[in-house]
Parts: C-alpha cells; structure tokens; sequence
C-alpha cells in the first residue's frame, strides 16, 4: 500500500510537457525560365531583342539582320562597338565580339 501511495505522489508531483504539436507543411514553388525575365521562354521579336540588349548596357543599337535562328545587332558599349547575336528562340546573347575600340 505505501509504495501505490507513493506511485500516486510520484505521478502528481512530475511536471507535464506539453506534446509539440506539429508544424503545418508548406508547398514550395520553384519557378525555372529560359530565356530572359522579358519573354519567359518565349519567342522574340526583334524588337525585343534589341530591349534585351539595351537592358543589359547595349546603346545605339542597330538591327543587322532579324531573320533566322539568330538576330544580329551592332551595339556600343563602354567605347567599343560590338556585334552581338541574340537567340530568336528566347531571347539569350548567343554570341557577341569587339568590331573596334
């Protein structure tokens, strides 16, 4: 009988923990483009393609040739002109080089 009773004091007098409820799950979204922020995987117009340039420090940008895979742009930058060819698929400089300082 004295040890139930001291069972019984031992359950009363231990503290009680809170059981931890678990945390909500949340979804993560992962978005992954091609191409620039300006057509999200898309086509381009040529149009567009010289905006990509210009957002990247391109200036006085002039259209060579916009037909085909690839369009084709003299641009400025810093103090040398370049020709630089942007992706018609999405919009990516493919290919740029120094015509003179």
């Amino acid at each position: 009988m004295r040890l139930l009773l001291f069972a019984y004091f031992g359950l009363a007098l231990t503290p009680v923990v809170p059981v931890a409820s678990p945390t909500p799950a949340y979804a993560v979204t992962i978005n992954i483009n091609i191409g620039s922020s300006l057509n999200n995987g898309r086509a381009i117009t040529c149009r567009d393609g010289e905006r990509i340039l210009r957002n990247r420090g391109f200036r006085d940008i002039r259209r060579e040739d916009c037909r085909g895979r690839f369009f084709v742009y003299h641009a400025r930058r810093g103090g040398s002109r370049f020709e630089i060819a942007v992706s018609a698929h999405n919009g990516r400089v493919v290919d740029f080089r120094r015509l003179r300082r």
